[in-house]
């Protein structure tokens, strides 16, 4: 089978590398690190992974994967096992607060280093690695604005407990206050496999019950998949847009479909996302501190964009906009980048 996936990574990998005669820390020698994910289908945590193994590989860093596959009890027995087979580092990708918490502040307690991307461990000594889920989402309301004015109706797709949606959810909730015009006339949504059908047979209930909806919210790629799934089928493609956040190579191609209600994303690089968690438990591996919150900053990408520049997958968005191709946090001297 085709690694159809590896394109999506390979944003991540145009600039030119550091030199490889830095010298690694002692510290990082022979080092074990486990991830251990929530959710895994879709392209965003593909490309997501693809990152990880890439960094990993760069530093000689041994890793496995724990694959919970959405289900939170498995993602929490997941993490005991890899705090019973001692690695050295994990890293936590998404998941619940709840479900997490205890047994992260357990691997602190045994020496190990963990990191968390995209869940909240509520622990002050895991460095929260996060894309900036506010402006993520205020880009995607602004261009929502600037396409469709100051008063339309809305169908929000949302499922509260994620800590990214929940930070995106509250930039919304802001942009309803300041502007009253916007109003919210149905919420839905849901995580169960496969993701965009789910949401897709939703949408398509909501919109028969909805007809003044005329722009779709959907903070999460794979919900603006469904969103886009069920609009189409309806015929309404022409007159109800998605905004979204979040971006792959598969994104990319259905926004340029002729005649795609998906009109604007705002996203981060996700294989850089992977990249740069990694980087930050490498330094915690290496007696180094990456700071309580690493920041990773967005960029708003229009269907009219990609069109322009003729843009296909997310190593020619890459190319195109350079700032989308790395990003210069969590990275130390020594640091080594996987080959550009």
């Amino acid at each position: 089978m085709m690694n159809w996936w590896k394109p999506l990574a390979a944003a991540a990998l145009l600039l030119p590398a550091l030199t490889q005669a830095a010298e690694l820390p002692a510290g990082l020698e022979n080092k074990r690190i486990a991830l251990v994910r929530f959710i895994s289908q879709g392209d965003f945590f593909q490309a997501y992974l693809a990152g990880v193994e890439a960094q990993a590989e760069a530093l000689g860093l041994e890793l496995q994967v724990f694959d919970a596959r959405q289900d939170a009890a498995r993602q929490r027995d997941m993490l005991d096992q890899a705090i019973l087979q001692g690695f050295d580092g994990i890293l936590l990708q998404h998941g619940f607060t709840d479900s997490i918490k205890d047994k992260a502040a357990e691997a602190v307690d045994a020496g190990i280093k963990v990191v968390a991307f995209d869940v909240d461990a509520e622990n002050e000594a895991i460095p929260q690695i996060q894309q900036s889920d506010a402006e993520l989402a205020r880009l995607a309301l602004e261009q929502a604005v600037a396409d469709q004015g100051e008063q339309f109706d809305v169908g929000y797709v949302y499922v509260s407990g994620f800590p990214p949606l929940e930070r995106r959810d509250a930039v919304f909730s802001e942009y309803k206050q300041t502007y009253p015009g916007i109003r919210e006339v149905a919420r839905f949504g849901t995580v169960n496999n496969p993701i965009a059908n789910s949401v897709a047979d939703q949408a398509a209930a909501v919109l028969r019950a909805n007809p003044t909806i005329s722009v779709i919210l959907a903070p999460f790629d794979e919900f603006a998949k469904g969103a886009k799934i069920a609009l189409e089928e309806a015929g309404l493609a022409q007159d109800v847009k998605i905004y979204s956040a979040d971006i792959s190579t598969a994104d990319i191609q259905a926004m340029r479909e002729p005649g795609s209600p998906w009109v604007a994303t705002a996203g981060t690089n996700p294989a850089v996302m992977g990249e740069v968690s990694v980087r930050a438990l490498a330094m915690l591996l290496a007696g180094e501190n990456p700071g309580r919150q690493v920041l990773v900053p967005p960029t708003l990408i229009t269907q009219q964009l990609l069109n322009e520049q003729d843009i296909q997958n997310m190593e020619q968005l890459g190319q195109k906009l350079p700032a989308f191709a790395h990003a210069e946090v969590a990275n130390p001297e020594w640091m080594r980048l996987p080959k550009r």
